[in-house]
């Protein structure tokens, strides 16, 4: 379900508070920009630089464009003032009908140790059942007060899929010969691309035609493991020896060989093995070796960088890292050093 569809239904229950995770704010501002004006819903964004603009209503007009687009004459609050924002909201409610009003925050997650903040916040959501106003935070990650934590639904703005990130391809390579026909030069790039944001990709198919002259994997796999390490919390690691260059632990390689081979069924595929030994036994390079030998990118992730000192920071960072490594199917995660996190 793509987030415009999950913020319809809900909008249209009346819930007065959404949460979206993303890291790529834009995109779903404009995702839930196209889904207000296919349903005629009022739609204002606020933000910390430009304060409240707004509102966007009903459909496009007939040139294509927003009805009511932002720009410096459409600020209806003063300046960078959240409180400003959550008062206008109420202005913004449809009244009769089926209609509705969406108030996108941005970078409200920073202010919401305010004081003074929290209880404006929690008046305008018991406002917006009763007056289908919607108010939806933007955050790269949960970090809600106690106070508000029961109140918000928490929506996952996905990265792209397969089909996004080939038509993103398609949209920068648009020469003959520049991306690769279908079959597996084809499935290679988007393997190298999973993972990464729309902006991600998009630099990375450019940098891939600036280097190469058409869109090649290495340049992707290039990228996105300089994303992995920017990220802290996990590492990519990609060619090295195989099972030729490591000696012993043959039933090991024999057993994983099998159950990682391409082509083997789905049903009763090995999920994971947990390699237990002293330390110097050749644990961490058997699994460096064994994406080499079935060709699958390791994804390193050490559990001491998953530990915080805050109450809840470790869950938050594990789920973050596991969020990265979902959408890189087909990639093998070595989780090391796991006794720590005990």
């Amino acid at each position: 379900m793509t987030l415009s569809e999950r913020v319809a239904e809900l909008v249209r229950a009346a819930f007065p508070s959404l949460w979206v995770t993303s890291f790529e704010h834009d995109d779903a501002v404009a995702e839930l920009a196209e889904l207000c004006r296919a349903r005629g819903w009022s739609l204002a964004e606020w933000d910390l630089e430009l304060g409240l603009r707004g509102p966007r209503a009903g459909p496009p007009t007939t040139d294509g464009s927003d009805a009511g687009a932002h720009g410096p004459g459409a600020l209806v609050a003063d300046g960078s003032d959240p409180m400003a924002a959550l008062r206008a909201l109420s202005r913004l409610a449809p009244g009769e009908g089926d209609g509705a009003a969406l108030l996108i925050l941005r970078n409200l997650y920073r202010l919401l140790g305010s004081a003074e903040l929290i209880p404006a916040l929690d008046a305008a959501l018991a406002r917006g059942k009763r007056d289908r106003t919607t108010i939806v935070i933007l955050a790269p990650a949960v970090a809600l007060p106690q106070e508000l934590e029961r109140q918000f639904v928490v929506i996952e703005h996905a990265l792209p899929g397969r089909d996004q990130l080939e038509g993103i391809a398609r949209a920068i390579a648009t020469e003959p010969g520049e991306l690769p026909a279908e079959g597996p030069e084809r499935d290679a790039v988007l393997d190298a691309a999973a993972g990464l944001t729309r902006l991600e990709a998009e630099g990375a198919v450019a940098l891939s035609l600036v280097r190469h002259g058409r869109v090649q994997p290495e340049t992707l796999w290039e990228l996105k493991a300089q994303a992995l390490t920017r990220s802290g919390l996990m590492r990519l690691h990609r060619g090295g020896a195989g099972f030729a260059g490591r000696g012993c632990l043959d039933a090991l390689k024999s057993f994983s060989s099998r159950a990682l081979r391409p082509g083997r069924p789905a049903g009763g595929r090995p999920r994971g093995v947990l390699l237990l030994g002293v330390p110097g036994t050749g644990k961490s390079a058997f699994e460096r070796s064994l994406g080499q030998e079935v060709g699958r990118p390791t994804l390193v992730m050490e559990v001491g960088a998953l530990m915080g000192s805050l109450v809840g920071e470790t869950e938050a960072r594990t789920r973050q890292a596991l969020a990265i490594a979902d959408p890189m199917a087909l990639s093998l995660v070595f989780v090391d050093e796991v006794r720590s996190g005990g």
